[in-house]
């Protein structure tokens, strides 16, 4: 074995700390605004603002669950998954699924919206849902 290798090893432990802040910094991010701008983004979206508060707590509560889960009961990271991949399949089904998968704007042609960033958060939420705290342990 390398000391590359070697010393990457013994980190693999909290290799799941990256993925985690990550994902939960993004809900954070996009969840917490929704709470203050519910009436406009039900309007905007033309859906009732009672969805907009239900999508922001499944959004700020999912991304609490997952950190949570870091230091403690694996059913917290595997609500935290689940919680979160409910709006990434919405989103990917109502509003970027349609735009292609390109999700950066790269010109006039390719103005972006795409769902590509959208399936990455999916599939990091359903591994936190499917592996629980089994992500955690080092190989």
């Amino acid at each position: 074995m390398n000391v590359i290798t070697k010393t990457l090893d013994g980190f693999s432990g909290l290799g799941h700390w990256l993925p985690r802040v990550s994902l939960a910094a993004t809900f954070l991010f996009h969840g917490f605004p929704k709470f203050m701008m519910a009436q406009g983004m039900a309007d905007m979206m033309g859906m009732p603002v009672m969805a907009v508060y239900m999508l922001a707590l499944m959004e700020v509560g999912g991304a609490l669950l997952i950190l949570w889960g870091g230091f403690g009961p694996d059913c917290a990271t595997r609500a935290g998954g689940l919680l979160m991949a409910g709006p990434m399949v919405g989103a990917i089904a109502l509003v970027h699924g349609a735009n292609g998968w390109n999700s950066v704007n790269m010109g006039p042609d390719m103005p972006g919206n795409g769902m590509e960033f959208q399936v990455l958060i999916l599939a990091i939420s359903l591994f936190f849902a499917i592996k629980g705290n089994g992500a955690n342990e080092a190989n």
